[in-house]
């Protein structure tokens, strides 16, 4: 990798864990458990269309790491790698099939492969098939975040676009 390249995904990884450390602060409008905005996630949709994989996946690795040390909830990594396993799968895939004018619908269905990535490590973890039930209530709110996310890495991509014209 070369050092501008690596400069980039530093500072993108740097943004992602600033994202994350706010939102921590945050207080969470509902209160259910594995409900989240996922502030970080607009940096990685933004980073899998414009980086190649091995580099999206240092700079999810790092985050995560550094996030779990953060928030003092070293437990939290194994959620984490689940999640952004399935997440980042599913984006990789659909990064052929939905244009960079769609981010947003990307977003939403790296949404929806991060919850079930996240019920599968509770399941798993937990040895609770019950568990299961649980994921309807985080599509619904993952596919909202999802939006969001999306949206905020789609206004990214257009004003980056705009100033690079410039």
């Amino acid at each position: 990798m070369k050092t501008k390249q690596l400069t980039k995904l530093s500072l993108l990884t740097a943004i992602a864990l600033s994202l994350f450390v706010v939102e921590m602060r945050i207080p969470n409008p509902v209160n259910i458990p594995g409900v989240k905005l996922g502030l970080a996630n607009i940096i990685t949709v933004y980073a899998v269309y414009y980086f190649k994989k091995s580099e999206v996946i240092l700079m999810v690795t790092t985050k995560v790491i550094l996030g779990s040390i953060f928030s003092g909830q070293l437990i939290s990594i194994i959620y984490s790698i689940m999640d952004n396993i399935f997440c980042l799968a599913g984006m990789f895939l659909l990064k052929n099939i939905i244009p960079i004018n769609y981010l947003w619908l990307s977003s939403i269905f790296g949404a929806i492969f991060h919850n079930i990535g996240q019920i599968l490590a509770a399941v798993i973890l937990t040895q609770s098939p019950a568990l299961i039930t649980y994921l309807p209530f985080l599509l619904i709110s993952g596919c909202l975040a999802g939006l969001c996310t999306g949206l905020c890495a789609q206004i990214i991509v257009k004003r980056l676009s705009q100033n690079a014209k410039t």
